[in-house]
């Protein structure tokens, strides 16, 4: 069995704000997108709290309409604002139920060569079991799966997986694997939960059961952990380290239920030395399947960038970000 992880940062759209040049640039954007949505989502909106939203609706360039350059705002029942001819916006919801709607990045096709080049990525590869970060959706996935992949010569997976998680920005995470190798069961972990009951997992922890000709069953576990793109770093540090401790549970939990072949993947967003991932990189028995002695790098050691050595956990800086973890007698 051939297993593989790619974040692919989306498959056909991507939000318009984290497809810029730069990504200084669209932190900026995402930010007060994040912080608008917090808003939003209140029961109700004191005074301090409409002063703060009118401020980032205009900010977000939705002074005059509903839509802007990165960001689209629906009101599909009741009304969340007007906008007086002088300008400016009032905010006239006096909180979450007094409107429908929502407020949604703007998306931007992918290019023709970025969809190629994933897809080629894919083909050469060549694995059996494929983990995918970044995907918009199931859909999306099996179309791009039977069409792009297919359309350059490749063979298409049998089977395809994804299960929606928290972040509504279309980055979820989801499986591909061939003719041999059916999915079975699957469990989502969306709705665990901090102490202060928000979601532990940014996207989600996804485990997928995995049918192998020999009989025996991978339990194969998809992270996309807390970016540090935007939040404070003792924010992101905490959710990080949360994440990391919930699935170092979950893995001990399923080994005591008996599962042997366990393989945690994903986009762990932090380097293998960093204090959030210890729970998960050092308390438990998975190893990097970068130190098993019949591992092939293919050439490039590195997970991201350039490829170089400096992107592999043991060689340079420890800034691997891309994780590959499995039970080290299995």
């Amino acid at each position: 069995m051939r297993l593989a992880v790619y974040n692919v940062e989306n498959l056909f759209d991507r939000a318009r704000a984290m497809n810029l040049e730069k990504w200084a640039d669209g932190k900026v954007v995402l930010d007060k997108f994040a912080k608008l949505n917090s808003l939003l989502g209140k029961v109700a909106y004191s005074g301090a709290d409409k002063t703060r939203i009118a401020g980032l609706i205009v900010e977000l360039g939705l002074e005059k309409s509903d839509s802007s350059e990165f960001v689209i705002l629906r009101q599909n029942r009741g009304k969340l604002l007007r906008r007086p001819r002088t300008g400016g916006v009032e905010i006239v919801a006096n909180g979450r139920v007094d409107w429908a709607g929502s407020l949604e990045l703007r998306d931007e096709p992918i290019s023709e060569q970025a969809m190629q080049n994933t897809a080629r990525v894919m083909i050469d590869v060549a694995a059996d079991v494929l983990g995918v970060v970044e995907a918009e959706n199931r859909p999306a996935l099996w179309e791009f799966n039977t069409g792009l992949i297919a359309t350059l010569g490749g063979t298409p997976f049998r089977h395809a997986m994804l299960i929606d998680g928290n972040d509504d920005r279309g980055i979820d995470v989801g499986l591909l694997t061939g003719e041999q190798f059916p999915i079975g069961n699957l469990r989502s972990h969306v709705d665990d939960r901090l102490p202060d009951g928000k979601p532990i997992f940014s996207r989600d922890c996804a485990e997928f059961e995995v049918a192998a000709p020999s009989g025996a069953t991978l339990l194969v576990m998809l992270n996309h952990f807390k970016s540090k793109g935007f939040g404070s770093q003792q924010d992101s540090n905490a959710k990080r380290r949360a994440q990391a401790a919930r699935v170092a549970q979950i893995y001990q939990e399923r080994l005591a239920q008996g599962y042997e072949h366990i393989a945690v993947m994903g986009d762990l967003n932090d380097t293998p030395d960093s204090e959030p991932l210890q729970p998960l990189l050092e308390g438990t028995t998975l190893k990097d399947v970068f130190l098993h002695a019949a591992f092939d790098d293919g050439g490039p050691p590195g997970t991201f960038g350039p490829c170089s050595a400096g992107n592999k956990r043991n060689a340079g800086p420890a800034r691997s970000r891309d994780y590959f973890r499995a039970r080290p007698e299995r």
